[in-house]
């Protein structure tokens, strides 16, 4: 186990199940023998607010914020949520983003617009982005409300995890009557 300290930043709207995906995330690194610190920030997360989570994990973690600019895996369950959270990612960091727009209540009111092309913006300035339609393959799994399990499915296969740490830390964190499902919706991701 190297010094090396991962940093990954999960980022969306309230509702989409960013604090659970944090909790396997911690959970699965847990069990793969490492130190982990995790952060959350809720902004009005029940109105559909942005929710932000820092997850960093290696030999030995003292902080759980990473500082701006060294995020490794930037984890997007909102589109625009994940652009606005580029500038905390080092260059040549992955960025992994559910193509999914929803309006912040600036644009609902007419006050602003949603920005254009922001998967071909994204991949611009992080060739290694991967752009997933986490609805799409939920829905597939059996539940639309498993497009965060999808999303830590296509996360998954970026990191040197061994695949039983995933599985365990699915079982432990999700509740049964939803185990299956999330566990075809995780394989669903990690064919990505």
């Amino acid at each position: 186990m190297s010094d090396t300290i991962t940093n990954i930043l999960l980022v969306g709207v309230g509702g989409q199940g960013i604090l659970l995906a944090s909790e396997v995330l911690s959970e699965t690194f847990m069990q793969a023998g490492y130190d982990v610190k995790k952060s959350e920030i809720h902004g009005m997360s029940q109105r559909g607010g942005s929710v932000v989570s820092h997850v960093r994990y290696g030999r030995e973690v003292h902080s759980p914020i990473i500082p701006e600019g060294e995020g490794d895996i930037l984890f997007g369950f909102e589109i625009l949520e994940t652009y606005r959270s580029l500038p905390l990612m080092k260059n040549g960091g992955t960025v992994i983003a559910n193509d999914l727009r929803i309006p912040p209540p600036s644009v609902l009111l007419g006050q602003e617009t949603y920005p254009d092309d922001l998967p071909g913006k994204i991949a611009a300035m992080f060739p290694d982005s991967l752009l997933v339609d986490g609805q799409k393959l939920a829905a597939e799994a059996g539940n639309v409300r498993a497009a965060n399990t999808v999303l830590l499915g296509a996360v998954s296969k970026r990191l040197d995890i061994p695949d039983e740490c995933w599985i365990k830390a699915l079982e432990k964190m999700i509740p049964p009557k939803a185990l299956k499902v999330n566990h075809v919706a995780f394989q669903l991701g990690r064919s990505l």
